[in-house]
């Protein structure tokens, strides 16, 4: 009975030693797990840093494209009104010049 009871002390003692082996081994396990979850948070703020700028950017651009589209739009309406005096004036030329052909 001494032999069973040397072997269950062993085995017990066996059993203390690895659960604190595996404690070490979760331990460092965890600390490399809380590495990666820091880092990838960072990485995670980086990229909403990134992804906000580009909004930013876009936005910006869009208000560009908006005040160069009124711009081409006065542009376009001052031409057509040049164009409509253009065409008056010719039209008056034309019946002046039928006029003097006519006499």
């Amino acid at each position: 009975m001494n032999t069973k009871l040397a072997i269950k002390a062993g085995v017990a003692a066996l059993a203390v030693m690895m659960a604190a082996g595996c404690t070490g081994t979760l331990q460092k396990d965890h600390e490399a797990l809380a590495a990666k979850v820091d880092q990838l948070a960072k990485d995670v703020a980086a990229a909403k840093s990134a992804a906000d700028a580009a909004s930013a950017a876009s936005s910006e651009a869009a208000q560009k494209a908006s005040g160069a589209q009124s711009t081409a739009n006065q542009a376009l309406n001052a031409a057509n009104q040049s164009q409509a005096c253009c065409d008056a004036t010719n039209e008056k030329i034309d019946r002046m010049f039928k006029r003097s052909q006519a006499k």
